[in-house]
């Protein structure tokens, strides 16, 4: 499948949500992904206001994760996260699912859950990406947080937070890919950590990704590139 390092960028969700990252890190993150053009930058809640400074001018989207790691917070602390997050310019949300309500098989809650967060979120032109954390779904599961999320409104389902001790796999993405329709993307996340890596999800059907390695997957891509003869 024929790429540019243009469209690997633009798949990017640069990631900054380690909870260690000091207010300079953040800025350098922004940096980062200023300079490469990527999609997006994920962070942290009280790191959106800092990012939207920070990219001021550029292309690069601010996005701010709801109710993460666990997605166990209550429906309107979700609402409510979502709202300060646009307020402070969000442009994307990714949300986790109510991962203990989904395995507990109340998909009613799940659904109003998501449908919450996506309403307020698209109100303000704000698009909203559904975590379902797989690797504490079975299949069965995974399909239906899929289904429940495209039937909610949602934009994009996700495979993980990163923060769990699984991330995204092949076989998952291409289950997620079945699951939902056309209208709904899906993105990767945990693992991608080199461009062999964010071409594979590409392959299957993913459309962005969160990486924390942003400078070396496109350095690479570009030094392919030149040894190819292309341009980037």
């Amino acid at each position: 499948m024929e790429y540019t390092c243009e469209e690997i960028a633009k798949m990017i969700d640069h990631s900054l949500l380690r909870p260690e990252l000091t207010e300079q890190e953040i800025i350098e993150g922004c940096e980062i992904a200023r300079k490469y053009n990527v999609a997006s930058v994920c962070c942290r809640p009280s790191d959106v206001a800092l990012a939207k400074k920070v990219l001021a001018g550029s292309e690069v989207k601010v996005g701010a994760v709801v109710g993460f790691p666990h997605g166990s917070h209550r429906t309107e602390t979700k609402v409510f996260e979502a709202e300060l997050a646009i307020k402070d310019g969000a442009e994307e949300l990714d949300m986790v699912i109510h991962i203990g309500k989904l395995r507990s098989r109340d998909f009613e809650y799940v659904k109003k859950d998501i449908q919450a967060v996506v309403d307020v979120a698209h109100k303000n032109g704000v698009i909203v990406k559904v975590i379902l954390e797989n690797c504490y779904l079975t299949d069965e599961l995974k399909r239906i947080g899929c289904r429940l999320a495209e039937e909610a409104g949602a934009d994009f389902v996700k495979t993980s937070t990163g923060f769990a001790p699984g991330g995204a796999t092949i076989e998952d993405l291409r289950l997620m890919r079945e699951s939902v329709s056309p209208r709904v993307q899906v993105k990767a996340a945990g693992g991608v950590r080199d461009l062999d890596a964010a071409l594979k999800v590409r392959e299957v059907g993913a459309t962005r990704f969160g990486a924390t390695k942003t400078a070396e997957i496109l350095e690479e891509c570009k030094r392919r590139k030149r040894e190819q003869g292309s341009c980037c």
